[in-house]
This record gives structure tokens, sequence and C-alpha cells, in this order.
């Protein structure tokens, strides 16, 4: 089948699940992956030929977009901050929220300084890999409840060329962490039950629930375990950061004022949502 062809029937396949802007960004990623392709590519070779062995593997990923499964899982692999990360089931896709995270932490500290860095519900290892490439001084280790996840993540670390000291540990059942910290970071759960409404349906079949809800009745379980940690385990004038629930920003400013954490400061993503927030802790 010629690739014109096969963008046709594509598309068409498609057209009832995707707006044509998606299907377009979804051909230009299997045709990257699997021909090694360009974007002009697409335009200057029409009636390119498509390799018979590659035809299974394009028809396979077709079927799981149908299916609306996330084209980072059928391909194994995203980009985040500039870099490549592997995905599974396992993991969450990270977000563009997350960058945004990563650069308020990398903008707060100094690269030449020897920092002690935590990410906690750390996931596909993107924000301490991310952290680790623009930080070469820093010591920093990440921690997440899944053996599973945390084979992912060492893979995008050798991948990336980072060293990050991974913990396996659940950190509700956490008392204590391996040393003090200048930097703790967590991404945790946050998605109410009563907000599953508004996830779109490729993520609620297909992404891991355990690092996505929370109960409606304790939407901060988190938030408050690791606040309780990062009172003892920060260093003096140590940062705390948080991703956040953007429905949530003044409840967890006012947990985090109650556990004695100051400048406390409330950020907005580039939606124009609460995503994000900095403190420390009056030691």
């Amino acid at each position: 089948m010629i690739l014109k062809e096969f963008q046709s029937y594509f598309t068409q396949e498609l057209s009832t699940n995707y707006p044509q802007t998606e299907i377009d960004t979804f051909f230009f990623y299997l045709m990257e992956e699997y021909l090694n392709f360009q974007r002009i590519d697409l335009v200057l070779k029409p009636d390119f030929e498509i390799p018979s062995k590659m035809l299974p593997l394009l028809e396979n990923a077709l079927e799981g977009l149908k299916k609306e499964i996330p084209i980072q899982y059928i391909l194994g692999k995203t980009e985040f901050y500039g870099l490549p990360f592997r995905v599974t089931s396992d993991t969450l896709i990270p977000r563009p929220e997350t960058e945004e995270l990563v650069e308020w932490i990398l903008n707060e500290v100094a690269p030449t300084k020897k920092t002690q860095i935590i990410d906690i519900g750390t996931g596909s290892g993107c924000i301490p890999i991310s952290l680790a490439k623009h930080l070469p001084n820093a010591t920093i280790f990440a921690l997440d409840i899944s053996k599973e996840v945390l084979t992912v993540a060492k893979q995008n670390a050798t991948l990336n060329e980072v060293a990050i000291q991974f913990i396996e540990k659940n950190i509700l059942q956490t008392t204590h962490l391996p040393q003090r910290f200048d930097v703790i970071v967590s991404n945790p759960p946050y998605v109410r039950d009563l907000e599953k409404i508004e996830i779109k349906k490729n993520v609620i079949e297909n992404e891991p629930h355990l690092a996505l809800f929370v109960t409606d009745d304790a939407p901060l379980l988190f938030y408050e375990k690791i606040a309780d940690l990062a009172a003892k385990y920060l260093t003096k004038n140590g940062l705390l950061f948080f991703e956040i629930n953007q429905y949530l920003g003044k409840e967890t400013v006012k947990m985090l004022k109650s556990k004695g954490f100051s400048s406390i400061e409330l950020k907005k993503d580039h939606f124009g949502n609460d995503r994000m927030i900095k403190c420390s802790f009056i030691i």
C-alpha cells in the first residue's frame, strides 16, 4: 500500500473518534516511528510504498487508536521537558503542567549548588530525571510504591544517562526518609472520584488509577502525609513543591499553614488553573 492510500484509510477509520488535527498528528507520529519520516516526507513522498513488514505494525496501532488507547502507550514512549521517556500502562503519561513544575524548581535551585532532592510518587521518573539533567551537582532520590513503575523509571534514568537513587515504598506507611533534603517534590494522586466525569475516556480506561484518584472524603491524604514528612526532613531554608488539584488550591494552602509551613506560593499553570505550590517550613 502506498503512503497516500494508507493515510486516507487511516483518516477514514478514525474520523468518528478524533478531530482531523489529532488524526494528522497521530499519523505523523507513526510514520516517524516506523518509517523514520519527517513531516515534509508526508508531502514529498505520497507514492512511497510502505514496506509490507510495517503494515501489521501500523494496523495494530490503528486498532489501538480506535479503542482510544493513548498514542504514547501504543508507541511505548513520550517526551517530557525535551527528554525521551519510556511509558507503559503502569505509568502515567507525563503532562505539560508537570513540566511547569520542573521549570519552577529549576528557577529556584542554583545549578552549581550541591542539592539534595527527593521526588515522592515518581511514576515514570520524569521529574527527578529532568532535574538531574539540569542540576549536575544534585543528589536525587525518587520514591514510588510500585515495583513495575520503578522498573520503567530506572530504564528512563539509564536512557537519559542520569543517576537517581530509587526507593520502593508506600509513602502513606512511611515514617522516615533516608536523609534531610533541600527540595522535596511530589505530584501525588489528587483527582477526586467526583471529578471522574471530567476525565477523558482514554485516560479513565488506560492510565493507572492508583496514580490518579483519591476519595472525595480525603482529597489531601497524600499532601498531608508528605507535608508531615517534609516538616521533619527539609533542611533549613529547604523547599517543598507540589502539583495540586486545580479546585483545591485554597484548601491545600490552608492545610500547609496549619502544619507550620510559610512563604506559601500558589501558582497557576499555562491554562490559568491553580496547579502548583511552593513553600518552606519554619524550623
